[in-house]
């Protein structure tokens, strides 16, 4: 059947095809096969309750992983740096050794019960308030560990506290083995390092049994205490002897004995699983026809079937509610839906309402079981809520413990130990219960709290969905914060953004400086060999990164490629990390320590580069040849404008003087390595500024704003705006410059800024020319380009019935003018209609003419152009209302003003005074910078706001 499906694809590779469908169909067959095995179990306590087993999840093994695999990685349990441990001494509490913290919750919603564990001990009540954590080594200040529970967040808090004294391990480890390994049957969790299977674990867990004392002190119920009142709860539900007493007794009685034990935990050790929360309890037991059976009350547990088995995670459910989705969406794409448009939806709705209703895919299910042969344990489900959390504190610990490893690898100790966190978690990587997923599933619907108080389920997808047109829109109108704050994206793409241009950075400035005779395309060409992927996945393997790596433990990087690939951008990520935390000097030492671990004599030249030529000659600086020569007098004008006076003014010629020049001994040469400098500047800064200003941007989005920023027509626009052009030297002096050569004197510039002055100058150059433009870009949507939107909203107009959705089409119709001067004429087509035409001085140029032209010609065909506006117009009004990027702010930046001495010029020269005194006032505060000028800027009036349009 297969063969026959993929011959009749005309693009389809028939061995690739059969193949995945082949791998498909085994392994829903082995999976069918493991559920069916499950459910034929001789002890199964229930059809719908299901159990855990050793190495097991519900639908088959939970490592695939290959032999080699499996003895690395967290997601094997494997923490590099761990070691056995001295055995503690069963019978002391090992105070000498040991470090005590009490673990909290927040917030207490689904962990503070209404009915909880209550020992009475000497008339007085202790109340059951969590756990207290022992470790073999003190835990330092971390990263507060958080997890994500009923659709709510929640932090897990340890509080260091004096040991206390009326507790011994052995205890301890009773305590353990009957909670986590009896009772919970959590089989797969495992405290012990590899390699010390048989001594003692890492960890120790007690409860702790509290009640209050006068001045808000609290006392702690001995261990011995708590072991005696579990030893005295374990006796049968309900004896034998005592069932006929049940059936007469008063209906007010047999409801006091069911208020006693609904909610808490009893056990069969015979049965599996082995233990369940009581829901409720029925006197009679009419089904049973085993009359000794009958006389025992029924247990009714109410639970979760797994997702494996309903309708979620039923293949055909979420297909058809993906089908179900993108034909809302279609709909609401278009101008006038038909009636058999409608009715389709409302088809594809009514499926899955009927899918959901089914018996055999509901999400809970009623399980009742004669209470014969059941124990009492006295644990009501609080414990088991707080015990289920310790797994995950646990993972945050060893987690952590192992990155010292990695840090004196680096050597460099993180100040915000959150960041190296972020830059291991691989996109992939969910929360997991800190041991096998299904087993701690199927605990907390066997024992846990039966009615959770759920959150928001958006919760889940808020923070990491990225994909459509509608999630970008509503991400692209969100404009920066007025403060650097941290993202609630918990994975490394946006640090491995970030780490992309640092290690660019990085390179380019070594290579810059090593390579002093090589001009700007050797110098890329050279880049562009060490931060490429392949080479960034060495370096990983060098720090051997993949043993810290958070990622999924499924198929997804089991192949090498895959792997090798999530290595390169976990470096990326890690120097990105080592920016933010330490500065561009750790980052950069540590990849060159990297780099060439193995060559220490390379590793010298590296690190130990020369200064630039111009710097070499006059070390002290090169001004006082501005009184002989008039270029660098002119120069003067230029570096008065802008806040700033280079030490080598030589090096600011150099960013002005073309190549067409030629060589001579003021600049050594032309400015076409600056060019390749300040580019590699210019993306650093932006970088930076966009991964700290845009918090809520996906990687993806803040490349498009970084598009927006770093390209040709941006910095044409800075370039002439600050006159650069008034002080280029060219051989033979053009009447105008082109868009990509005053790009070309603005990268020039910034490479001479950062060579003279440092980075510290250049991001304030930035702050000032550049970024104050991203809210303009947002508001105009500048960073997708009219082809890029065009083809968005004619995909939103595809048709319900599926096929290949209609793009637009571009055609060149006319081309005239002499080959140095051609005029091309390009129409654009949308389902065999042409919606507009337009010329440009070159195809690619027309056809974004002509995309345009169609945008606002036939925007009564695009529902979705309204939708972007609405867009924009809601995020204005929610982020003033919210006060993170205030619409007078941004207006006031958009604005132009004008003051009274401003009234005599044009509009372009009144905008180049505005920009020249921006950048005064943010870099007046120069050492260098002219003390009469300072007095000028803080002397000049106060000039009134305008209100017009946005420029």
């Amino acid at each position: 059947m297969c063969k026959h499906k993929c011959i009749k694809r005309k693009n389809c590779n028939a061995y690739d095809s059969c193949s995945s469908s082949d791998e498909d169909s085994d392994h829903e067959n082995t999976t069918l096969k493991e559920l069916a095995r499950k459910g034929a179990h001789p002890d199964r306590l229930h059809p719908e309750l299901w159990y855990n087993e050793l190495g097991e999840m519900n639908d088959g093994p939970v490592c695939r992983c290959s032999f080699k695999s499996q003895r690395s990685g967290i997601r094997h349990n494997i923490y590099i740096g761990e070691g056995p441990f001295e055995p503690c001494s069963p019978n002391t509490n090992n105070a000498n050794k040991l470090y005590h913290y009490r673990i909290t919750i927040t917030p207490s919603t689904n962990f503070l019960l209404k009915s909880p564990t209550v020992i009475e001990h000497e008339r007085n009540k202790y109340i059951f308030e969590g756990f207290s954590l022992l470790s073999h080594y003190p835990i330092p200040t971390l990263p507060t560990c958080k997890i994500i529970r009923f659709n709510t967040n929640y932090a897990i808090v340890y509080i260091k506290e004096k040991i206390p004294d009326h507790f011994v391990v052995q205890e301890l480890k009773l305590f353990y083995d009957f909670l986590f390994k009896d009772i919970l049957e959590l089989v797969d969790l495992d405290l012990h390092a590899v390699g010390n299977k048989d001594g003692c674990p890492e960890f120790h867990f007690m409860p702790r049994f509290v009640r209050d004392l006068p001045n808000n002190n609290k006392e702690l119920l001995p261990m011995c205490n708590v072991l005696k009142y579990l030893l005295n709860s374990n006796k049968l539900l309900f004896e034998e002897n005592s069932l006929h007493a049940l059936k007469k007794m008063s209906n007010n009685k047999w409801q006091d004995i069911v208020d006693e034990y609904k909610g808490m935990i009893i056990t069969n050790p015979e049965t599996k699983p082995c233990s369940i929360r009581v829901d409720q309890l029925d006197r009679e037991n009419k089904k049973e026809t085993d009359k000794r059976i009958k006389l025992y009350p029924v247990v009714v547990h109410f639970g979760i079937r797994p997702p494996q088995l309903s309708y979620a995670g039923n293949p055909d459910y979420q297909k058809g509610w993906r089908d179900y989705v993108k034909c809302r969406h279609l709909l609401a794409n278009m101008p006038k839906p038909s009636s058999e448009d409608k009715r389709r939806l409302e088809i594809k709705e009514r499926t899955l309402q009927e899918m959901r209703s089914h018996n055999k895919m509901k999400r809970g299910v009623t399980a009742a079981i004669t209470s014969k042969g059941f124990y009492k344990t006295g644990i009501m489900c609080d414990v088991v809520q707080h015990a289920m959390l310790l797994p995950v504190l646990v993972c945050h610990f060893r987690f952590h413990k192992s990155l010292e490893y990695l840090e004196k690898s680096i050597g460099y100790k993180f100040k915000n130990k959150y960041l190296l966190q972020l830059a291991l978690t691989h996109p992939s990587y969910r929360e997991n219960f800190g041991t096998n997923p299904d087993h701690a599933r199927n605990t907390l619907t066997n024992c846990g709290i039966r009615q959770p108080e759920y959150g928001d389920r958006r919760i889940h997808f808020m923070n990491t969905r990225k994909r459509g047109i509608n999630t970008l829109i509503n991400i692209m109108s969100r404009f920066g914060k007025k403060s650097e704050m941290e993202s609630n994206i918990m994975h490394n793409e946006r640090l491995e953004f970030l780490g992309d241009a640092v290690v660019e950075f990085v390179s380019s400035i070594h290579l810059f400086n090593i390579f002093p005779d090589i001009e700007e395309g050797g110098l890329a060409t050279f880049r562009a060999a060490i931060v490429q992927n392949q080479h960034l996945a060495i370096l990983a393997k060098t720090l051997k990164l993949d043993d810290f790596m958070l990622y999924a433990h499924g198929s997804d990087l089991c192949h090498d490629s895959e792997l090798k690939h999530a290595m390169a951008n976990c470096f990326e990520a890690l120097m990105g990390a080592l920016f933010l935390d330490g500065g561009i000097e750790v980052a950069d030492r540590v990849f060159g320590e990297t780099f060439f671990k193995d060559s220490p004599k390379y590793l010298e030249i590296w690190v130990n580069y020369p200064k630039h030529p111009l710097q070499q000659q006059e070390p002290k600086g090169d001004r006082k040849w501005i009184k002989t020569l008039p270029l660098l007098q002119r120069l003067t004008c230029f570096e008065n404008s802008i806040g700033i006076k280079f030490n080598h003014i030589r090096i600011l010629a150099r960013a002005f003087t073309d190549r067409s020049v030629g060589f001579t001994n003021l600049t050594l040469g032309s400015n076409q390595r600056l060019e390749f400098l300040g580019d590699t500047v210019l993306q650093l800064i932006a970088s930076d500024y966009l991964y700290k200003y845009f918090p809520e941007h996906h990687e993806g989005h803040l490349s498009l704003l970084r598009s927006s920023l770093v390209n040709n027509r941006t910095q044409s626009v800075v370039c002439d705006d600050l006159g650069m052009v008034n002080y280029a030297l060219y051989a033979n002096p053009k009447a105008e410059l082109k868009t990509k050569d005053r790009a070309d004197l603005l990268e020039a510039f910034l490479g001479a800024l950062y060579i003279d002055k440092g980075l510290k100058h250049c991001q304030a150059f930035c702050n000032v020319c550049f970024f104050p433009r991203l809210h303009d870009f947002i508001l105009k949507q500048d960073w997708n380009d009219p082809k890029s939107k065009l083809q968005q909203c004619c995909l939103t107009l595809r048709s319900v019935d599926g096929g290949e959705p209609d793009i637009p089409i571009y055609k060149v119709i006319e081309c005239t003018g002499p080959t140095n001067g051609r005029k091309y004429t390009v129409a654009v087509y949308f389902k065999g209609v042409r919606l507009s035409q337009a010329n440009g001085h070159s195809i690619q140029r027309a056809e974004m003419n002509a995309a345009n032209s169609a945008l606002e010609v036939s925007k009564d065909l695009f529902p979705q152009l309204d939708h972007q506006r609405k867009a924009i117009s809601r995020s204005l009004r929610h982020q003033s209302k919210d006060g993170n990027t205030n619409v007078k702010d941004i207006i006031k930046i958009l604005e132009s003003h004008s003051s009274k001495s401003d009234s005599h010029l044009s509009e372009t020269e009144k905008k180049k005074n505005k920009l020249h005194k921006k950048l005064l006032a943010v870099l007046c505060s120069c050492e260098d910078y002219n003390e009469d000028d300072k007095k000028k800027e803080v002397d000049e009036p106060k000039r009134k706001k305008i209100k017009k349009k946005p420029e």
